[in-house]
């Protein structure tokens, strides 16, 4: 019960209190829409250059860390790929679509400050090395499968430059590439700008926490529950499954990297997977509710995981 109540439900706190805010009408859309735009073009970015320019990259990124977590969350896809194209009878763009909610746990908003608040602020080190590659390898791999999709005949020059340009304007792709730059080069920040980025880090979590609450108020569960029940079920339990079987079982992880990687392998769908499939025009209405009912359900499993964690 203590983490239910000391961890996870501050978090939900803050998403409920945006919830009810934009439900009552006091921050409209647009505001909704301006404080996200501003933690997911600004604040988060900048939070993610602060961290992976200071993390030792060395003993960050741990193969068996990184292989335990992706390998869960690319397994996950591939049967939501597949279930959708036999089962449901999904066309190749829209099971691309549905694969990429599978895929892509909510790990800045919520598995940081769930691993934060339950394990201490220094347990992060490994949520970090998996979000460092996260976006580039979850988008990289979608924007792909969904280009070949929807190619018809492109070239194979075109379809890499589009990948390309897709990816490199991700503005959380920006501030990680701008933190692999300074960390690597030990290029030394003035003062000045340290204290800016500190600022706008200390906004990021609450910011976009309060955003996801007004944004979450928009999706409506509406038809389409069997795909979306079998997406809850694959992000909130059988990623974390694999994660859990690989991290304990083949890679030997240390206690700190099962942790980081379980508790953020079993996050719900972020925001990113619904803007996926709205930036095509595909199985948006699956993504809206997956995401909004498989964070609603985490407040139970999230409690459950940390009770099985070592």
């Amino acid at each position: 019960m203590n983490a239910l109540l000391d961890v996870i439900l501050p978090v939900f706190l803050i998403i409920g209190a945006g919830y009810l805010a934009a439900w009552r009408g006091i921050v409209d859309e647009a505001a909704v829409d301006g404080l996200m735009k501003f933690a997911q073009n600004f604040a988060v970015p900048c939070l993610l250059f602060r961290s992976i320019s200071r993390l030792d990259l060395a003993q960050s990124f741990d193969p068996g860390l990184l292989a335990s977590f992706y390998i869960g969350a690319l397994g996950a896809g591939a049967i939501a790929y597949f279930a959708a194209r036999i089962f449901f009878d999904r066309s190749p763009p829209e099971a691309v679509a549905i694969a990429f909610v599978a895929s892509f746990s909510n790990s800045l908003l919520l598995g940081l400050p769930i691993t934060e608040r339950a394990y201490g602020a220094d347990a992060l080190t490994s949520n970090y090395a998996i979000i460092a590659v996260h976006s580039p390898i979850l988008y990289s791999l979608g924007i792909t499968f969904m280009e070949i999709a929807r190619s018809h005949g492109v070239s194979k020059a075109a379809l890499s430059q589009r990948v390309v340009n897709s990816i490199l304007h991700q503005p959380l792709v920006i501030g990680i590439l701008a933190g692999f730059i300074v960390n690597i080069s030990g290029l030394p920040l003035p003062n000045v700008v340290n204290s800016a980025v500190d600022m706008m880090v200390r906004a990021a979590i609450p910011a976009a926490l309060f955003g996801l609450g007004g944004i979450l108020l928009r999706y409506r569960p509406e038809g389409d529950m069997k795909t979306i029940t079998m997406l809850c079920g694959l992000t909130l339990f059988v990623h974390p499954i694999i994660t859990y079987g690989l991290g304990r079982f083949v890679f030997g992880l240390s206690v700190e990297q099962l942790r980081s990687a379980v508790v953020t392998a079993a996050m719900a769908p972020g925001v990113n997977a619904f803007l996926f499939a709205n930036m095509y025009g595909v199985a948006k209405r699956v993504a809206a509710s997956t995401v909004l009912i498989a964070t609603a359900v985490l407040i139970i499993t999230a409690w459950g995981w940390l009770h099985i964690l070592p």
